[in-house]
């Protein structure tokens, strides 16, 4: 009973070391900042088309310059490209991909992507599906975005809708790499009244929380040593 109660407070210890760890060296913001760019995009204005209230947040990661893989610095658009690559082929997002593949996987969904190599090879062009969840619906050299909430061929107003970016940008004066996954999530098949956006409470903190695991299991993709 001793080493068994010994192994267990070392995993609890082990547990909260790590997301102490994450939480230090992320950064979640909510809500978005008034003139985010997102809420002036047509993408944004495409599929919450009755405005309705989002959850709304950003995660947020900072990295010198030097720590990036630096062929990763020298085309525009390849940094955002690996840094997508690695929040969808991580250790983040393996269990959500596994229950997705079981659940979801057929021969109706056969032109997704499923496996780790295919995520972590894909160039993430609009139109790419991921895991009968996610499509890609913009691409810039910086960020990429997927809807999210439903399956993509459900390609209509839905009740569970949302956007999520990945995005990868240089800040040269600061000489730093700000990596950011960006969410929001509504309603698009009514209208709904109210400020207050659809995944509130401890969902919001649970979704923060998988937000800080998506950046710190990603942001080792981009960096030097892999």
């Amino acid at each position: 009973m001793g080493l068994i109660k010994k192994t267990l407070l070392t995993g609890a210890l082990t547990g909260a070391g790590v997301l102490g760890y994450i939480g230090a060296t992320t950064t979640i913001i909510s809500p978005l900042p008034k003139d985010d760019p997102i809420w002036s995009s047509r993408t944004y204005a495409k599929y919450n088309m009755h405005q309705n209230p989002a959850t709304q947040d950003v995660c947020v990661k900072r990295i010198p310059l030097s720590k990036i893989r630096p062929e990763l610095l020298q085309k525009e658009g390849d940094l955002a490209v690996e840094f997508s690559r690695g929040v969808w082929s991580g250790l983040g997002f393996r269990f959500q991909r596994a229950f997705a593949a079981r659940k979801y996987q057929s021969a109706a969904t056969a032109s997704d992507l499923w496996t780790v190599e295919q995520l972590s090879t894909s160039t993430y062009e609009p139109g790419t599906q991921l895991t009968d969840h996610f499509q890609v619906v913009e691409k810039t050299p910086t960020e990429i975005i997927v809807r999210c909430g439903d399956s993509p061929r459900n390609a209509g107003p839905r009740d569970s809708d949302g956007l999520f970016a990945i995005s990868a940008v240089v800040d040269k004066e600061r000489g730093e790499v700000v990596l950011g996954l960006k969410s929001c999530f509504f309603h698009s098949d009514r209208r709904v009244e109210g400020t207050i956006g659809p995944v509130a409470g401890a969902a919001e903190v649970l979704h923060q929380w998988y937000s800080r695991i998506l950046m710190a299991t990603a942001a080792s993709r981009v960096t030097r040593g892999l």
